[in-house]
């Protein structure tokens, strides 16, 4: 039970860092301001880690379906609300 929790918790902060990457991706410009590319580096290493840790006693299929699933309904929640992009 413990295990299967740790798992699940792994693929949280992988949805959280991949978010957070994915912002700093737009916020470097095309990695032309060097903190966001720093920030994105670090933020994507840290979600493919966390990934890595959940694939371990997760189904892959399930895994990237919630991964890819959340982090989208997230990025799109936060580019219409903070960086004030259209919902088309």
């Amino acid at each position: 039970m413990t295990v299967m929790l740790n798992s699940w918790l792994a693929l949280i902060v992988a949805i959280i860092f991949g978010v957070m990457g994915t912002i700093s991706m737009k916020l470097s410009n095309g990695l032309t301001r060097t903190k966001p590319a720093l920030f994105l580096a670090l933020f994507y290493t840290i979600c493919f880690v966390a990934l890595t840790f959940a694939l371990k006693h997760l189904e892959l299929s399930i895994v990237y379906a919630v991964w890819s699933g959340v982090g989208t309904v997230l990025i799109a929640a936060i580019g219409m609300v903070y960086l004030h992009e259209s919902v088309s």
